[in-house]
């Protein structure tokens, strides 16, 4: 294992490989990540805690694992800093599991996702006849995480007028619900993240600097992903793991050659960039080994991919024949690559119009 693990990681191509070690199997991946899971969490056993395990054996992810580890058994406010795509709430839920309220679910806010007309009420709360509609009473978010985690997501979004109001339950623990006099008191662990510089939206007046600073108390870097390509073959299998069980499809090798060609890519969209990716390659997969296509550096996948089935096949089929040079038969052929008779292969080329453009 030791051998397979370092041409794992490695982000070149292994010189003159074994026919042996030309591929990384769900074997090889799943001994590692037995490993790796009771490593990040002893509580791990499977099932449904699978989905809020960190998957990565990284330098970058060990630091930030780390900084879990030293604050997650604290009270302290905790500000989450990293690229859109890079896991913030998945690394949020470790904060969460690893604390001494762990046993209360974590509340979760998309600061983005709510109209600000509505944030105060959401957040906060409100009384029945607040305003106009408000036919009942409602807990807010804060309320509802009372002995428990509330996690802010992209804070940067607030408003003026609820970062005022923010800063105060930061300061004082209290609050009041919209259309109440009278305040609450709560016990509540506040964890924020952002993919803004919130030192720049200081600067241009639209984030408040005292609640900066209240929420700076312990802020942890999330790694973007191509600074952690070391954990892209463990993340790959992880999603294949996923989505076996969701398409009902066995996979048991994907090449390191492909491997080596994902961890080259910058992956601007991070770890939910690699995820589509994967899911797309699982949609068309057709045999036991999987080809996973690289993206476009100058196109997203929104730009280049129709939604219908049948043109993310035609892409996925062309992706294979570029990486094998258009050699339909044979060994790592892409008839053997996409586990198709190469006169199935045919026939779908010619059907979907795929020809190879000739060169001037």
């Amino acid at each position: 294992m030791q051998a397979a693990t370092r041409t794992l990681d490695s982000t070149t191509a292994p010189a003159a490989p074994a026919a042996s070690t030309t591929s990384f199997g769900y074997a090889e991946w799943a001994a590692i990540m037995d490993g790796r899971f009771r490593d990040v969490d002893s509580r791990w056993h499977g099932g449904e805690q699978f989905r809020t395990v960190i998957v990565g054996r990284s330098p970058a992810v060990a630091r930030v694992l780390e900084d879990i580890d030293r604050v997650a058994a604290t009270d302290s406010t905790v500000l989450l800093l990293g690229e859109t795509g890079t896991g913030k709430e998945l690394f949020a839920s470790q904060i969460h599991e690893r604390s001494v309220r762990h046993s209360r679910t974590m509340v979760r806010v998309n600061c983005s996702a709510i109209p600000s007309t509505l944030m105060e009420s959401e957040l906060f709360g409100r009384e029945r006849g607040a305003f106009t509609d408000a036919h009942a009473r409602q807990i807010g978010r804060f309320e509802l995480a009372d002995h428990s985690s509330i996690f802010l997501d992209e804070i940067g979004e607030l408003s003026p007028e609820i970062q005022v109001k923010l800063l105060r339950v930061l300061e004082e623990r209290q609050f009041e619900r919209l259309g109440s006099p009278k305040p609450i008191h709560l016990d509540t662990r506040v964890i924020a993240a952002t993919h803004r510089n919130l030192e720049l939206r200081i600067a241009d007046g639209t984030f408040r600097e005292d609640l900066f600073y209240r929420l700076n108390v312990f802020p942890i870097q999330v790694p973007a992903l191509r600074d952690r390509v070391e954990d892209i073959p463990l993340l790959v299998w992880r999603f294949v793991a996923e989505f076996s069980k969701t398409f009902d499809k066995t996979i048991e090798s994907v090449s390191r050659d492909n491997l080596v060609e994902l961890q080259r890519y910058r992956w601007p969209g991070n770890i939910r960039e690699l995820r589509n990716a994967v899911e797309r390659a699982m949609i068309v997969a057709k045999g036991p080994r999987l080809a996973i296509a690289v993206p476009s550096e100058h196109k997203t996948a929104v730009a280049h991919l129709s939604e219908k089935l049948v043109d993310v096949e035609r892409e996925h089929i062309r992706s294979v024949l570029d990486s094998v040079r258009w050699r339909i038969r044979g060994v790592a052929g892409a008839a053997e690559v996409l586990g198709l008779p190469p006169t199935t292969l045919e026939t779908r080329m010619a059907k979907m119009g795929i020809v190879r453009l000739k060169a001037g």
